[in-house]
């Protein structure tokens, strides 16, 4: 865990004087909320007056959802306003779809300038996929997180103990009229998990099942009336569905592909190009709070704050346990213990956002027929995939240069079945798959 550098943070009285006096004489750009956030002496700004942002607030979104953890420890430990951003707002969103409406509306029409977001969303946005064929352009600026999200079926497949291998819902689902699973957005992260794990079993999408979309915190309520088989969703709500006794957990994402990319930190190109220190100062805060996320310390505390009625009003029983890497999968299966499987924010790289990752969802959103065969994911991937700000952030963070990749590419990932992607080669990749949209 790296530690800010105290050569690049002193100050003297003056220059604490001065920033001071911008901080409070120049607000702009973040509303009108009431700020709650910590700023106690130690956690006093550590801008120098140069350094300071253009604006001192971002409207960011998110959605109830444990892995939106680094943007509402960010506002609740004052990391924000300690790099110049005290009036940062965090603003729940209802769903994906409004979280996309709000980013294409921009905060100066009473949307939001970035948010707590499914990785392939800023490219499916930047590109007019998901907008009507109207892009708005987007910088991925970070990656929020790895592992963490939960599949499940209903109690009425228990029996059939569906883990790793989905071969037997293909039966199962052939008894059933019109059987429904549901993810959180086309073509999302969640979307690409089930229709992955489905597909590895011979289970074809639009053949077998059909999928549906269904917000995050309404997939438990979902599955109470049996609206859909099986559904991917971001914890709480695995461990909800699995307290509540309404359905069981089949797998942890992390057990599909280990360290696997999730969320990002994305925000509108144009608001990030106007306002670069302050876009530094975001990440910087978002990055800290990303650290002080994954100290096993903390973890307890995270999940009181995220608990709370303003953010997830979830209880805190329905968060801690996969936070700590404890699993109970409803399933009469013992109850264990995997670190490795547990989201993470900081360790093992994750906040890095590799092009590689961005490579592979745009390249099974090629494979599930959401975009062309024929878009140019290399070119798309580097317009909207800024790890260069991220270093930027880190290196003025402290972070050691040991502790920074050296490479956007994580190289060759390889799944649960043994399919491997290159990003050298996407193509090998879908040639490989038996199961996709596009036909040879």
């Amino acid at each position: 865990m790296s530690k800010l550098s105290r050569r690049k943070f002193i100050f003297t009285t003056g220059a604490t004087a001065l920033t001071t006096a911008i901080l409070h004489g120049c607000a702009q750009g973040g509303g009108n909320q009431t700020t709650t956030e910590n700023t106690t002496p130690e956690n006093a700004p550590v801008i120098s007056p140069e350094d300071a942002p253009e604006v001192t607030g971002a409207k960011l979104g998110f959605i109830a959802l444990t892995d939106a953890a680094p943007l509402i420890i960010a506002k609740e430990k004052g990391f924000y306003a300690k790099y110049g951003m005290p009036d940062v707002e965090v603003i729940k969103q209802a769903s994906w779809g409004t979280t996309r409406d709000n980013l294409v509306l921009g905060s100066a029409s009473g949307g939001i300038d970035g948010a707590h977001i499914l990785t392939p969303m800023p490219y499916l946005i930047s590109m007019g996929t998901v907008t009507d064929g109207k892009p708005t352009p987007m910088y991925i600026l970070a990656r929020l997180n790895v592992n963490g999200q939960g599949i499940m079926l209903g109690n009425n497949y228990k029996d059939l103990k569906v883990g790793l291998d989905t071969s037997p819902l293909k039966e199962a689902f052939a008894k059933v009229t019109d059987p429904k699973v549901a993810m959180t957005f086309p073509g999302g992260t969640h979307d690409c998990w089930i229709r992955y794990w489905l597909a590895a079993g011979g289970l074809e999408p639009g053949k077998e099942f059909s999928t549906i979309v269904v917000p995050p915190a309404q997939m438990v309520a979902n599955v109470k009336v049996n609206a859909m088989e099986s559904f991917c969703v971001g914890e709480p709500w695995p461990l909800q569905t699995v307290n509540q006794g309404v359905g069981y957990q089949a797998i942890t994402t992390g057990q599909l592909w280990k360290d696997h990319p999730e969320k990002a930190f994305g925000m509108r190109k144009d608001w990030v190009d106007a306002n670069p220190k302050a876009t530094k100062a975001l990440l910087m805060a978002v990055l800290e709070a990303q650290q002080w996320c994954d100290k096993p310390e903390n973890k307890e505390e995270m999940c009181q704050i995220v608990s709370k009625r303003e953010w997830f009003k979830v209880p805190f029983e329905d968060i801690i346990d996969r936070s700590k890497g404890i699993y109970n999968y409803g399933n009469g299966d013992p109850t264990f213990e995997d670190t490795e499987l547990m989201q993470k924010y900081w360790l093992d790289n994750a906040s890095y956002p590799y092009k590689s990752h961005d490579l592979w969802f745009l390249t099974e959103n090629i494979r599930w027929g959401y975009i062309p065969a024929s878009t140019d994911t290399k070119k798309i991937v580097d317009e909207v995939n800024r790890e260069d700000l991220w270093r930027e952030a880190a290196t003025a963070l402290g972070v050691p240069e040991s502790e920074i990749p050296t490479s956007p590419s994580r190289g060759v990932e390889t799944f649960f079945d043994g399919i491997t992607f290159d990003p050298e080669n996407p193509q090998a990749y879908l040639d490989s798959l038996k199961i996709k949209a596009i036909k040879a």
